[in-house]
């Protein structure tokens, strides 16, 4: 795995966990849009931990290279549905923000766990 691939891996794994630390803590920056577009806060809980776990697995992917692509991978598609939520929302605006998030999980996926 190449140095910048590990740099992209471990920044998405932070700025992931800082999201799912945000979401356990409803911090308003992250839950009052959740409400806005609708989504159950039943399930605020499961979506953080589904970002933690992304984050852990980024960061074990540096040394066992097939979780890191399983964690990409989740977090691309997790971050995937946050855009459609925003776009059914009508909220297009708010579609960078997921974008920015799953941003160095894909490049670090791209760059390739297994080189």
């Amino acid at each position: 795995m190449s140095t910048i691939a590990i740099v992209f891996a471990l920044v998405g794994a932070l700025m992931v966990g800082f999201s799912a630390y945000s979401v356990f803590t409803k911090a308003e920056f992250v839950v009052g849009p959740l409400a806005e577009y609708g989504v159950p806060e039943s399930i605020w809980t499961f979506l953080g931990v589904a970002k933690a776990a992304g984050a852990v697995g980024l960061v074990v992917g540096v040394f066992v290279p097939l979780i890191g692509v399983a964690a990409a991978i989740g977090i691309a598609l997790y971050f995937a549905g946050a855009v459609i939520t925003t776009f059914r929302a009508k909220a297009y605006a708010h579609a960078v923000f997921p974008i920015m998030y799953a941003a160095p999980a894909v490049v670090a996926l791209s760059l390739g766990f297994s080189g």
